[in-house]
């Protein structure tokens, strides 16, 4: 089966399970890109705790395994070290194609993904390169927490067919106005959850992206003044060996730069 027919195969093993979207996807063009998009957009708005089925997994992670490779994958242990730590380097591109032992996803309170059709935020990235099971995880742990997610606490899940072994969920503070001491404290433990996470893990090298910063709209400079300071500060007696501050926007990269 070639890619052309798993992406077809997976579109309609999802729409036998989500018929409601039948006429909306008949809309769609039929050339392979328009027909991944129209796949992507209906893995994110599946919504979790149905049984998946075991065709569906097995096509879907062929398809994604091979874009992994194609895209490929970056070894997070050679990516050049910055000036003030040989532990940390900064790195501009897609999360999805670091092999950190665990990359961090800037998630929302309900911590089941973004089920907006392609969008472009990065929780909707990881979970699409990830697979429909990282959802399923995250529904079994908010229904055994049985509330939404505070904000500035860690949860980690496997990642499925990402290069990273683990996914860390955190979910940032928004910001509506001025920004208070209050909303700092919030993006510190953010990190802090996430570093002490990889610390009880196991995990030696970490990936986070730019928390808070984007639609949660946190200023992009003091988010990466406390996301330096916070982590350096965890780094002191720590088995880590790896942090990545992941940029994607040229703008984040010029404020990061200033470590190199």
């Amino acid at each position: 089966m070639d890619r052309r027919e798993k992406i077809r195969k997976l579109i309609s093993l999802l729409l036998e399970e989500q018929p409601e979207y039948r006429q909306q996807a008949a809309q769609f063009p039929q050339d392979m890109e328009s027909q991944r998009r129209l796949l992507r957009s209906l893995m994110n708005v599946r919504y979790p705790g149905k049984r998946l089925n075991v065709e569906y997994l097995r096509l879907q992670d062929e398809l994604l395994s091979e874009e992994r490779d194609e895209k490929g994958v970056v070894d997070v242990m050679e990516l050049p070290s910055v000036r003030v730590d040989r532990r940390i380097s900064v790195w501009q591109g897609d999360i999805t194609r670091l092999n950190a032992d665990a990359i961090v996803n800037a998630a929302n309170s309900q911590m089941l993904g973004c089920f907006i059709p392609c969008h472009a935020c990065i929780d909707n990235a990881i979970h699409s390169a990830a697979g429909l099971q990282l959802r399923e995880e995250c529904l079994e742990l908010m229904q055994a927490q049985g509330h939404e997610e505070p904000v500035g606490r860690a949860k980690i899940t496997k990642g499925y067919n990402l290069p990273a072994k683990f996914v860390m969920h955190t979910v940032g503070p928004a910001i509506s106005g001025a920004v208070t001491r209050e909303d700092e404290k919030k993006l510190e433990s953010c990190y802090r959850s996430c570093m002490e996470l990889a610390e009880a893990n196991g995990i030696r090298s970490i990936a986070f992206c730019c928390i808070s910063t984007g639609v949660f709209c946190f200023p992009n400079e003091l988010a990466a003044e406390i996301a330096v300071r916070t982590v350096r500060k965890c780094l002191e007696g720590s088995g880590i060996q790896k942090v990545v501050f992941n940029v994607f926007q040229d703008y984040d990269k010029r404020i990061y730069d200033v470590l190199r």
